[in-house]
């Protein structure tokens, strides 16, 4: 069955202040998610909420009132980057043409990776306590592998990529995001060109060796330690 445009995309309790707040407690949920946001651009989502919390200029009581788990302070952080790449797989859906359908989101996927060292974490983070993410990271992979499907029926993309191939690059994506943010985004680029350029059909091509287990939740690893 094909996957559907979400209708609500990447929303969550978590992205807007609880009605009836006191102008403090908006103003110190403001200060939490700006101070979140730039360290985990910086640092990626490992920094402890104790370093965030004092970023902000708040105590961890306070943080913890507003976001009682990490997930719910990752998501609200970057929710409007999760809609972005909701929005991408959903244009990339629509589009007649599959091969450009799954090069566009590629794309999007891997600058917006590359701009924020946060971001994996953000889509890809294990939150039990919040089903919205964990539906879109469910749709993200079934929108993918229809694409896949797609530009391979059209001859475009060559018969043996396998959807873990979008998580392998993602993989390597992150790998080259560890410097200043110009030498991120161009060698982001140019490993994406590398890529896509290897998955167009082309005559005697040798066939690959057999795909990784790998899935989008493999991104992000193994737990980790919350402080």
């Amino acid at each position: 069955m094909p996957v559907q445009p979400s209708r609500n995309p990447a929303s969550s309790a978590s992205e807007t202040p609880v009605r009836g707040q006191r102008a403090d407690a908006r103003h110190n949920r403001a200060r939490l998610l700006q101070a979140a946001r730039e360290a985990y651009a910086l640092n990626g989502t490992d920094v402890p909420s104790s370093t965030i919390a004092r970023r902000a200029g708040v105590g961890a009581a306070t943080l913890y009132r507003h976001f009682p788990t990490r997930g719910s302070l990752i998501a609200a952080a970057f929710s409007e980057q999760l809609a972005e790449c909701v929005a991408a797989l959903d244009e990339a859906l629509r589009d007649d043409d599959p091969w450009r359908g799954l090069c566009s989101v590629l794309t999007k996927v891997c600058r917006m990776q590359a701009e924020d060292r946060g971001f994996s974490a953000a889509f890809l983070e294990e939150s039990p306590d919040d089903p919205d993410l964990r539906r879109e990271r469910a749709r993200a992979e079934a929108g993918l592998a229809q694409l896949v499907q797609r530009a391979k029926k059209t001859g475009q993309l060559r018969k043996d990529f396998h959807p873990s191939d979008v998580t392998l690059l993602l993989l390597a994506n992150s790998g080259v995001v560890r410097q200043s943010p110009e030498v991120s985004l161009a060698a982001s680029r140019r490993l994406l060109a590398y890529f896509l350029q290897s998955c167009r059909t082309t005559d005697g091509t040798p066939p690959l060796p057999q795909p990784a287990p790998l899935r989008l939740d493999d991104l992000y690893g193994p737990p980790h330690r919350t402080d």
